[in-house]
């Protein structure tokens, strides 16, 4: 997927598509995410979708849920949706810094560089 060390850095254009490729895939992960805790949120808690795409775009962020948990479905919802979140976001955001962080290490690493 990435050049080795041994190889030179890739082009500009090579990385800035493999950057563009990485983000998309990163927002991808987080809209899917969104849309399930969205759909819990409106199935589970009886919430209009607006309620409940603010809820699982809070419980996604770490910053917790806005509308109190009304019943025993919707908070078991919640706890294994905020559990899923806190994996599901940070392995976006190491998705879209990946091909950044290889190119600054693949920098500093390439040999047969004096």
């Amino acid at each position: 997927m990435f050049e080795h060390k041994s190889n030179a850095v890739a082009h500009s254009s090579i990385f800035y598509r493999r950057l563009l490729k990485f983000w998309i895939l990163g927002t991808l992960l987080i809209t899917i995410s969104l849309i399930m805790g969205t759909l819990g949120y409106m199935y589970f808690g009886d919430l209009n979708w607006i309620d409940g795409l603010y809820n699982a775009s809070m419980i996604l962020t770490g910053m917790g849920p806005a509308v109190e948990n009304p019943c025993d479905s919707l908070k078991l919802f919640a706890s294994f949706y905020a559990m899923y979140s806190g994996i599901i976001f940070l392995s976006s955001v190491t998705i879209v810094f990946a091909p950044i962080i290889h190119r600054f290490f693949h920098i500093i690493h390439v040999e047969g560089k004096n």
